[in-house]
């Protein structure tokens, strides 16, 4: 990951003026990131995509997001003052649990406006990354799927393993139901659905599904994200009315 304490020189005399293309190619390369300029206003477009990688390696065929360059770009994000605003673009098909939320959490503690869109789709742990900014948008082609935690290799079939996923299930569900519309026995009853998936246990969601459940606030395209993103920028800046 670049060292994004090196850019001021890179903005020019404005501190508005957007990076160049040949400054962004770094952290576009690296953490799917660029820095952008929406009617003056500096934002920093992220994506999420592939699988979410956690303490082990995935082999090279996966396209893989990485959370040991998310987590400290996420929070440089917050400290540099030239940036506005956080847009978050997603299409992934889960990944490691811990990581994801890991991720999750910085998104939902950032203090700058953050707005969030799926594409594609938002899956198993990708749901929690959606429902971490404080506007969520999804596409109409795309799909998120609700589904249990799950393990790969060995498990032991005892009361202590079952129990563990249990309350893993359960930060999850805690996670989605503070950062969303959906009450949390709704989405338990997503998660164990056994109607639906034929190999599985779990619900998908095309986007005016995934809006009527309270998951996501509403279905758009990325130019309404970055629009409401805008709007959200300017009400932060709008001084309090004496009314307030």
């Amino acid at each position: 990951m670049s060292d994004w304490n090196e850019q001021p020189e890179e903005f020019g005399e404005s501190e508005k003026e957007p990076v160049t293309e040949s400054a962004q190619g770094d952290p576009l390369m690296q953490t799917g990131s660029i820095l952008t300029a929406h009617k003056g206003r500096i934002l920093h477009c992220l994506t999420i995509i592939g699988q979410i990688e956690g303490h082990y390696i995935l082999p090279s065929r996966h396209k893989t997001t990485k959370y040991e360059h998310i987590l400290p770009l996420l929070v440089s994000i917050e400290e540099d003052e030239r940036i506005e605003g956080l847009l978050v673009l997603l299409n992934t098909v889960g990944g490691d649990v811990e990581a994801g939320l890991a991720i999750a959490e910085v998104i939902s503690g950032m203090k700058k406006p953050t707005v969030s869109i799926v594409l594609g789709g938002g899956h198993s742990i990708g749901i929690p990354l959606a429902v971490a900014a404080k506007k969520s948008f999804i596409a109409k082609s795309a799909s998120m799927t609700v589904h249990p935690v799950r393990t790969t290799g060995l498990t032991l079939g005892v009361p202590q393993t079952f129990e563990y996923f249990r309350r893993m299930q359960d930060r999850i569900t805690g996670f989605v139901v503070e950062n969303s519309r959906i009450s949390p026995e709704r989405y338990g009853e997503l998660v164990l659905n056994t109607g639906e998936l034929v190999t599985d246990v779990g619900t998908i969601l095309d986007g005016a599904d995934a809006v009527r459940e309270g998951l996501i606030d509403a279905v758009g395209t990325v130019s309404d994200a970055v629009e409401a993103l805008y709007e959200m920028i300017v009400t932060a800046d709008r001084p309090p009315s004496e009314e307030d």
